[in-house]
């Protein structure tokens, strides 16, 4: 029987450019600092990885990969010793003008019987469930690398389907179809959080209803938090702080966030995000500091969803006391947490640097260092300059701030001349 090739790597290593012979050189570095002797890979290995010949690699190899893509290797589509493989993806048809189902039709249409016809359907099971479960690994690397893309979200809601119609391909248990729910309400909270990066609140906010309802059916409670949490990221760059309030207050009551004192840590996070918008100072300062305690009683070794080890983690809670600091009008600690926060970003959150990097020019401009501040903005690629709605606005605001504050200036003219080029690179 042929290996079942490991098209989740595959699309990682497009996504990040690297090639079987980079790879392996990235990976040999990596065991090198972990072990003190370099690896011995090659192309050769990392090809044995797509193909499926190496399910599973070796322990220090399997850790110095994950230092380098910042994923762990389930997620890279590999599979533990003694579990079934998942079977492969079929291909996927994007229809860009696809439209998505209502809220109510959509869940009936996924929970109708088979159509007549089928005289035997076949049996749906985890291995359904897990390679819907690899496209979401896809989604949240492209997530993490572009952010906000009309492309992500709709390759997520399309994911999202097709979980709900796997609910009527055929037979299933219930933790099967439970499992599906769980998928479905995944992808569409991916979607949503894609359009809420995207700036497309209106749209989100459809995406949201829809994930709500399917995160009930599957009773999962970590993508219920993740719905709910976001749906707070969601009102607080609207500029709504007491509906962000009220959605973060959701995801923090759920008894998952008194087993996992993570999901504690980022909802208090979240908070203290929040509160900074609301610019309640006692508030934020608490939440953080509950946030960096939760955080530091977490056990590394618990199990967690893909999405949560992907992104969650230091670097991730100074991110957010940056912003929640940032709106507060408290500058220099801004700055601290910017900085922090940019020393310990893993190599795959691409988006999130490009962010942190906009907010620390403004933290320096708002403390009179318009030179550090131009210096900084200018290390934001063109690519998030241009493509990333988030990124495009505070980039605006910034250059309207330092037009403000040093107006006429040679720092000003280079800062004119370099957005320039961002036109010239779209």
């Amino acid at each position: 029987m042929d290996a079942t090739r490991n098209t989740v790597l595959e699309a990682w290593m497009t996504e990040h450019g690297y090639s079987s012979n980079s790879l392996a050189e990235s990976v040999n570095r990596a065991i090198e600092r972990l072990t003190g002797r370099p690896g011995g890979l090659d192309g050769s290995s990392v090809r044995a990885w797509k193909a499926g010949r190496v399910t599973w690699p070796k322990s220090a190899t399997r850790k110095a990969l994950e230092d380098v893509t910042g994923l762990p290797a389930v997620a890279l589509g590999f599979v533990p010793r003694g579990r079934p493989s998942p079977t492969p993806a079929p291909p996927q048809q994007e229809d860009p003008d696809m439209k998505r189902r209502t809220l109510v039709g959509g869940i009936a249409a996924a929970a109708a019987a088979a159509a007549p016809g089928i005289a035997s359907p076949r049996r749906i099971g985890m291995s359904d469930v897990n390679r819907l479960n690899k496209r979401f690994a896809e989604i949240i690397a492209s997530d993490h690398r572009h952010g906000g893309q009309l492309g992500i979200e709709q390759r997520a809601a399309a994911l999202a389907d097709e979980a709900l119609n796997l609910q009527s391909a055929g037979s299933a248990t219930q933790r099967v179809r439970s499992s599906l729910y769980a998928s479905a309400a995944a992808f569409r909270s991916s979607a949503m959080w894609a359009a809420i990066d995207g700036r497309r609140y209106d749209v989100a906010k459809a995406h949201m209803r829809e994930a709500q309802a399917l995160a009930e059916m599957s009773g999962d409670q970590a993508i219920k938090f993740r719905i709910w949490s976001h749906a707070g990221t969601m009102y607080r760059h609207m500029g709504r702080p007491a509906d962000a309030l009220a959605a973060n207050d959701v995801a923090r009551n759920l008894h998952l966030t008194r087993r996992d004192p993570l999901f504690a840590s980022l909802g208090l996070a979240r908070q203290g995000a929040i509160h900074g918008e609301a610019q309640d100072r006692a508030g934020t300062r608490r939440s953080f500091e509950q946030a960096q305690d939760a955080m530091l009683r977490a056990d590394p070794a618990d199990y967690r969803p893909v999405w949560m080890l992907a992104f969650y983690d230091q670097a991730e809670l100074d991110s957010l006391a940056l912003s929640g600091y940032l709106a507060l009008g408290d500058y220099p600690t801004a700055e601290y947490h910017a900085h922090r926060c940019l020393s310990a970003l893993r190599p795959h959150m691409v988006r999130s640097r490009a962010i942190t990097t906009t907010r620390l020019a403004h933290a320096q401009l708002a403390q009179g260092d318009a030179d550090a501040a131009t210096a900084t903005a200018t290390e934001v690629s063109a690519d998030a300059a241009t493509r990333h709605a988030r990124v495009s606005r505070m980039l605006e605001e910034f250059g309207a701030a330092l037009r403000a504050t040093v107006p006429g200036s040679i720092t000003v003219r280079t800062w004119t001349e370099h957005t320039a080029t961002w036109r010239t690179a779209a």
